[in-house]
């Protein structure tokens, strides 16, 4: 298992942990809420058999403390109707829209107020019958302010840590991506650095062989100057990195052959490449770091060949969007679809020595230095593999800071 893996693994588990936390946080406020719910109704219950006796118990001394004790202490709003439907009394609802005035001894009230009370009661609990005095009377209520607050309580809770954590994991990500990112520069620049003074005793060497031994035409001494340059291309990449690169409008077609015609003779004979497309279509491309995608993307591929294959590149103008494509396709063994994404993260690799690099800067150097798209336009087990690129055409591109 790559590191990649092992951190989405453990990803995985913490948030599996955090949702498991969430779930107990929720069943418990539940459970708490229910309680309280069995409370109030017990409440009103009461409430509504010390209403149908109030009368009698006010002409007992020894219960009249007891009925205002109940009364004052009820705070779950109650209406009261009569069977004709019309409010008679109310217990607990907002004071400013209800009231007596003091020259009329008849109660108002903000009607439409009453209305939704008794509509949101009504959709709430049951109604408790009464009989007082003969006459028939209907109870509804309404669950307290408090209880409520806390039936939403979990709910803003889990909500307001979502929204921590997601901060948090934002600006730790964020720093250290910058942190990495420093690292990866500094050694990029240092490797640069350090691999300058070796490639010029190179250059220097096979000069002197060429003159020493009168080889100048020597087919071998000519491939290691390829190979020098090649080391050179590779230096002046790493010192590009961190930096803004210069874009040049260039001809695909020439950039990507010519890098195929050095990169196939070093590459098993049993692997056929092939270009084709259109021959004219132009970008805006920085040539050593696209070589870089290039290359990483043939190598992958040709990992991907176990035995026999091929590796052919399309390159297709699409004239609407003034895009380019290109399309990398090789007949190798195939990536699942559910790694379609994954390739593309630091430390993914399927080779045992593998860094699980190479895409990851591909897709940097794609997006980030060429403004364009890098992914897997479509792969199947066993017969192979499309990577697709996208790039402006040169009429269309805007250069961006990276």
């Amino acid at each position: 298992m790559n590191p990649y893996q092992k951190k989405r693994r453990w990803k995985f588990f913490l948030l599996i942990f955090a949702i498991l936390i969430g779930i107990a946080s929720v069943f418990y406020t539940d459970s708490f809420v229910k309680k309280m719910e069995r409370e109030e109704a017990n409440q009103f219950h009461l409430w509504v058999r010390i209403q149908e006796r109030a009368m009698f118990l006010y002409d007992n001394d020894d219960y009249r403390d007891v009925v205002e004790t109940v009364r004052k202490n009820t705070k779950t709003p109650v209406i009261m109707i009569d069977s004709a439907g019309m409010i008679t009394s109310f217990f607990g609802l907002d004071s400013t829209k209800t009231n007596y005035p003091v020259a009329d001894t008849k109660l108002t009230y903000d009607s439409l107020y009453f209305v939704r009370q008794l509509r949101q009661m009504k959709a709430q609990h049951p109604p408790d019958e009464m009989n007082i005095f003969g006459r028939k009377f209907k109870a509804y209520y309404r669950d307290s302010f408090i209880l409520t607050q806390l039936r939403y309580f979990p709910y803003i809770q889990m909500g307001v840590i979502f929204l921590f954590l997601l901060t948090a994991y934002a600006a730790f990500s964020s720093a250290r991506k910058d942190e990495q990112d420093h690292v990866w520069v500094g050694l990029a620049k240092e490797t640069a650095h350090q691999l300058g003074t070796p490639i010029s005793s190179l250059m220097a060497w096979t000069e002197l062989m060429k003159s020493k031994f009168d080889a100048e035409d020597d087919p071998l001494i000519a491939e290691m100057e390829n190979d020098i340059k090649r080391l050179e291309i590779i230096t002046d990449r790493f010192s590009k990195i961190g930096s803004k690169p210069i874009l040049e409008d260039h001809t695909v077609y020439i950039v990507v052959s010519d890098f195929i015609r050095y990169f196939k003779v070093r590459t098993s004979d049993k692997v056929k490449f092939s270009i084709t497309g259109d021959e004219q279509v132009r970008a805006m491309l920085n040539v050593p770091l696209f070589d870089w995608v290039i290359e990483n993307l043939l190598k992958n591929a040709a990992n991907a060949i176990e035995n026999e294959g091929s590796i052919s590149i399309n390159i297709i103008e699409n004239l609407a969007k003034e895009q380019v494509f290109i399309d990398v396709s090789d007949t190798g063994k195939g990536i699942p679809r559910s790694k379609f994404d994954a390739v593309f993260q630091p430390g993914y690799t399927t080779r045992k020595r593998g860094w699980g690099l190479g895409l990851s800067l591909t897709k940097r150097i794609v997006e980030n230095y060429h403004s364009g798209e890098i992914f897997v336009k479509e792969s199947e087990l066993g017969k192979g593999t499309t990577f697709r690129i996208i790039l402006k055409s040169s009429l269309r591109y805007e250069p961006t800071t990276a």
